[in-house]
């Protein structure tokens, strides 16, 4: 069966006619895109946290160790660079020539306590003991005291080392337990 052009159009014309018109739209309903745009942005937020503490770490040069333990689970992480001491991803103090600056320390220049970094290992101590708490069949007599990683340069000073134990180690952020974190070495096999 073979419709003219003008049969054609005017059956185009009769369907089109018998189409209702659509509602018009009077509003956009965007909370779902919202809630999808929100959870890629956390998303976004933490894999950029977590690329900045690998490069972070990435750029520390590790001595060698010949030691087999293994890393503690539930361990802080501090990591000490060349140009600031991160913890737990967050940038707490700025280095500068392998020292903090002196308005950074109390005492000044001659101090070894750095009170930031003491607040902010106390309030993740908190933290981390809250978490503890909550878990079932937990026991303060048997738990064990928080562990500190401390990952440091081959080349930072003992000065700046001793300085981020000792404010560690104060009472109010309570970490008394230090990983110095270093490279695996292994051994040479001797000559045949």
């Amino acid at each position: 069966m073979s419709f003219t052009q003008r049969e054609a159009r005017r059956i185009i014309r009769k369907a089109v006619g018998r189409v209702p018109e659509g509602e018009e739209i009077r509003h956009l309903n965007i909370m779902p895109m919202m809630d999808m745009m929100t959870i890629l942005l956390v998303a976004f937020i933490f894999q950029a946290a977590t690329s900045a503490t690998a490069l972070t770490a990435g750029s520390v040069s590790l001595p060698k160790s010949l030691s087999n333990d293994e890393l503690p689970e539930g361990a802080s992480t501090l990591i000490i660079t060349k140009t600031g001491i991160v913890v737990e991803g967050k940038s707490i103090v700025s280095v500068n020539s392998g020292d903090v600056d002196a308005a950074e320390k109390e005492g000044g220049a001659q101090g070894i306590k750095i009170p930031r970094l003491t607040n902010f290992l106390a309030a993740l101590h908190a933290q981390e003991e809250a978490l503890h708490r909550q878990k079932p069949g937990y026991d303060p007599a048997k738990a064990t005291p928080p562990e500190l990683l401390i990952i440091a340069d081959r080349t930072t000073p003992y000065r700046l080392l001793l300085q981020v134990m000792f404010s560690a180690k104060q009472k109010e952020a309570g970490y008394k337990h230090f990983r110095l974190i270093v490279q695996k070495s292994f051994p040479l096999k001797p000559a045949k």
